[in-house]
């Protein structure tokens, strides 16, 4: 059921959601992004802006972007970079890189950096565990569910790794704690964990919150995620909302004014879009 959107204080309002994909916007299981997909129609038609920001690599937020209709700039690798269409910002801002039709704002290591220490913590402190660079097409699949294309979009990795790390409680906070010792930080998604510097999810949203600010004047701000590493884009937005996992419970996060939908993945998403704003 839709509320007025006033109760949100989101009338009149230029509207940006900012939404973590995997277990949020797409199914956990799936991946699709099939219950989403009419809301989305929708709230495009509403002038809506829809920023994805999610721990997934260029190549696969490509295309979801692609299925969802949406030309807006997309965050990668957990905020590692944020690619924009050449054209999308009229006025000039800064940015590292210009790849095909993109400009693209690099606040992460490179990957191969990434690589290079976290080698180092393997050798250095004797320890075990593997991403995806270690990995095949085929092993990723299985690890992840994924199909076999997307498994090798998954693999394609600018900005951070993407780890899977077994054993107990105690070794996996040996692992994290030695990572942390050599610079990197990690996080923690719906199923695996993510490695990378200089960045997060938080600081990508900041960035691109203030190249909207400048577009279209007067902001509001909704984050929608569902997993640990969604915790600094929700702590960034206006409106935070924590979709349910599968089994129906939240994260545990300790986050001003968050809005615990009840709905698991999309349909929690639909759910608390449409109370937010309005649009049915």
């Amino acid at each position: 059921m839709c509320r007025d959107a006033s109760q949100s204080g989101l009338e009149d309002e230029r509207v940006i959601i900012f939404t973590d994909l995997d277990g949020t916007l797409l199914d956990y299981y799936t991946y699709s992004c099939e219950v989403a997909m009419p809301l989305v129609t929708r709230l495009k038609r509403a002038g809506i802006e829809i920023v994805l920001c999610s721990s997934k690599t260029r190549a696969e937020i490509e295309m979801y972007r692609k299925r969802l209709g949406l030309n807006t700039p997309f965050i990668v690798e957990n905020g590692g970079a944020i690619f924009i269409d050449r054209d999308y910002f009229t006025f000039p801002y800064e940015y590292q890189r210009a790849i095909g039709n993109y400009r693209v704002i690099e606040l992460g290591i490179a990957y191969g950096e990434v690589r290079r220490l976290l080698e180092g913590v393997r050798l250095e402190n004797n320890l075990s565990f593997r991403g995806f660079g270690d990995m095949d097409d085929v092993k990723v699949a299985a690890l992840t569910s994924l199909d076999m294309a997307s498994a090798g979009r998954a693999r394609r990795r600018e900005y951070g790794e993407t780890l899977d790390l077994g054993g107990s409680e105690r070794d996996i906070k040996h692992i994290l704690d030695r990572i942390k010792d050599a610079g990197l930080n990690w996080s923690r998604g719906s199923r695996l964990y993510s490695v990378g510097g200089g960045s997060d999810k938080g600081i990508a949203v900041r960035v691109v919150a203030s190249l909207y600010n400048k577009k279209l004047g007067k902001i509001k701000t909704i984050g929608i995620g569902d997993s640990p590493n969604d915790e600094p884009m929700l702590a960034e937005v206006d409106f935070p909302v924590l979709v349910q996992k599968p089994g129906g419970c939240w994260e545990n996060m300790e986050i001003p004014n968050l809005y615990k939908v009840d709905g698991i993945g999309p349909e929690g998403w639909v759910e608390a879009i449409k109370n937010l704003t309005g649009i049915c």
